[in-house]
């Protein structure tokens, strides 16, 4: 799973290199996105975080 997460963070950082600011900002909340949930997932897989709800 990481690795499309992982393909994807870096198509964004291509296209945001490319893009033209406006387009720029709206890419990079993408971006911001993608690295947040990949992140999320890494902490899951490494216990330092539990995918249970707590009831």
């Amino acid at each position: 799973m990481t690795y499309d997460l992982d393909r994807t963070i870096l198509e964004l950082e291509a296209e945001a290199r490319n893009a033209d600011p406006a387009e720029r900002r709206q890419i990079e909340a993408e971006l911001r996105l993608a690295l947040a949930e990949r992140e999320a997932i890494l902490a899951e897989q490494d216990g330092r975080t539990i995918a249970e709800p707590p009831f």
